[in-house]
């Protein structure tokens, strides 16, 4: 097949910034672009074709409960209605090459997070849906 095993990426090589400060209690995180098309139909063509109107960007940040940095973060926000410009960029290394891919998000909105979430002998996890209307690619493998 001619695939070298060893260059298949693991998350473990990843890190994640959140307004240029490193989220080290970090689990996963997601983030993906979906397309927005409306449907053309046309008399006289049986064919249904998609015209590009624009894109929604949307993910998961998966974090270890260590510290108060998301509540600190937006948890005002949602009782004032003044959020927070907040950017994230990910980095991912080729520990092989030393070579990288690197993301920025920006216009970033998170919009759930728990005020309280815990249970006995359980590791505690915070889970983040977000939006952002903004990326950029800064860097390729």
């Amino acid at each position: 097949m001619g695939v070298n095993v060893n260059r298949v990426l693991t998350g473990s090589s990843g890190n994640v910034w959140v307004n240029g400060k490193l989220l080290s209690q970090l689990k996963s995180i997601e983030l993906k672009v979906t397309g927005n098309f409306e449907d053309l139909n046309f008399c006289g063509d049986n064919s249904t074709y998609s015209r590009y109107t624009g894109f929604t960007g949307e993910g998961t940040m998966t974090l270890q409960k260590i510290d108060s940095t998301i509540l600190e973060l937006i948890g005002d926000a949602y009782i004032s209605g003044v959020m927070p410009d907040i950017k994230i960029i990910t980095k991912l290394t080729d520990k092989s090459t030393g070579k990288s891919e690197r993301v920025a998000v920006s216009d970033v909105t998170i919009t759930e997070f728990m005020l309280a979430k815990f249970e006995a002998k359980a590791l505690i996890e915070e889970e983040l849906p977000l939006k952002f209307s903004k990326y950029d690619v800064l860097e390729t493998i």
